[in-house]
């Protein structure tokens, strides 16, 4: 093999090699989009509620997204945690 025909060829590789990184780079972003992604729903809340969880987060340093978000979380937990296991 000539000096041409090898430089040809590691050129070659070396457009695969960074293909495959491209490659790899969009899927770590697809997973991490995945990962961030969180549903938007539409909640209704009565104002006095409004105003007691808007306290609550306050007082926790939160949003009253964050807020609201980790009260179901917790519910969440708290309903599947009490749970007997079916025999």
């Amino acid at each position: 093999m000539d000096i041409v025909n090898c430089e040809e060829h590691l050129q070659k590789r070396l457009k695969q090699i960074n293909d495959l990184e491209d490659e790899i780079l969009r899927r770590e972003n697809a997973l991490k989009s995945k990962e961030c992604a969180k549903k938007q729903v539409l909640l209704r809340l009565a104002p006095a509620l409004w105003d007691k969880v808007a306290s609550w987060a306050e007082d926790d340093f939160r949003s009253i997204n964050s807020q609201i978000e980790y009260l179901l979380s917790e519910a969440v937990k708290s309903r599947f945690a009490t749970e007997l296991p079916q025999e």
